[in-house]
């Protein structure tokens, strides 16, 4: 009988990898010879693969742009702010002074608990941290070790100008590296942008324009003010919506199946019967004026 050990993981990894790849392509290529042998899972390689992409992406190519960014004025008084900031439920806000692209600060929101300790001594100047600024051009994987050696989780990008572009979060970052693990839900490779599901469902992709959408189900939703679907559906829910949610508006039901903090990525659609006004089913779904949950058979 064998009595030599199992090799560990690590130990077969670099077995397999003393080919020594000549190039970027090799490298990939081998580590997806190593799924094949079982030397490392589906959710591993996904992993290794958005480590090494976030090695040639920009901040530019992940950051919460300016006109999404949530940001409080220094002149404004608690009470202003504090429902955004309850409404947003961000732990972090940028701090501005007579212009957005003057940033002067960032403020916690748990330092807001302050304000509710001693209403009339409190000042937001007193509570800011130091806002960090970095290019656009910055690398993420530079970013990240910047972000991990600082202790920081927010900075804000700023343009060639000085000008406020954007701002990004440690969690944009680590979203590019496990933020796109596969899943049953993810169909992006596919070049159909509607499938048909179980049930009488269909799973979209949310950059399906609106025209195609109509065409497909003899709808009628305008593409005046959105391209998309994924437009669509997140004006109708009034926020980027997470993995789960769902809403239900002009005769169908639409449930997230994936989505980051920027935008949504794929949709479940089906149809609903007709109109009962301001209903809420009984799973919770948001439902517009105008549409009702479909009854259970």
């Amino acid at each position: 009988m064998d009595e030599s050990p199992k090799r560990s993981l690590m130990e077969r990894l670099s077995s397999l990898l003393l080919r020594e790849p000549e190039d970027r392509d090799q490298l990939v290529e081998l580590l997806h010879s190593a799924l094949e042998r079982e030397l490392l899972d589906a959710d591993a390689l996904s992993m290794i693969e958005g480590v090494m992409q976030v090695s040639e992406m920009q901040v530019r190519d992940v950051m919460i742009p300016r006109s999404q960014m949530d940001m409080i004025d220094v002149e404004d008084e608690p009470e202003e702010f504090i429902p955004n900031v309850i409404e947003t439920a961000h732990s972090r806000f940028p701090v501005y002074e007579s212009s957005k692209d003057n940033v002067i600060g960032i403020l916690l929101a748990k330092d807001l608990l302050r304000y509710y300790s001693n209403a009339d001594e409190f000042d937001v100047r007193d509570m800011l941290r130091p806002a960090v600024f970095v290019p656009e051009s910055k690398r993420l994987n530079v970013l990240l070790r910047e972000f991990k050696a600082n202790r920081n989780h927010i900075a804000i990008v700023v343009d060639e100008y000085g000008g406020v572009a954007g701002l990004i979060t440690i969690e944009d970052v680590l979203e590019q590296i496990v933020g796109d693990i596969e899943d049953e839900f993810d169909f992006d490779e596919t070049e159909d942008n509607i499938l048909p599901d179980k049930g009488g469902r269909y799973r979209v992709k949310a950059i399906t324009e609106i025209a195609d959408f109509n065409e497909h189900f003899a709808s009628n939703f305008s593409d005046e003010d959105f391209d998309t679907v994924g437009g669509l559906v997140i004006n109708r829910f009034g926020h980027v919506p997470k993995r789960g949610e769902s809403i239900t508006f002009d005769g169908f039901r639409f449930q997230v199946l994936r989505a980051d903090s920027r935008k949504v990525h794929s949709l479940m659609v089906e149809r609903v019967v007709a109109p009962s006004p301001d209903v809420e089913d009984a799973s919770g779904d948001r439902v517009a004026s105008g549409d009702a949950p479909r009854k259970a058979a």
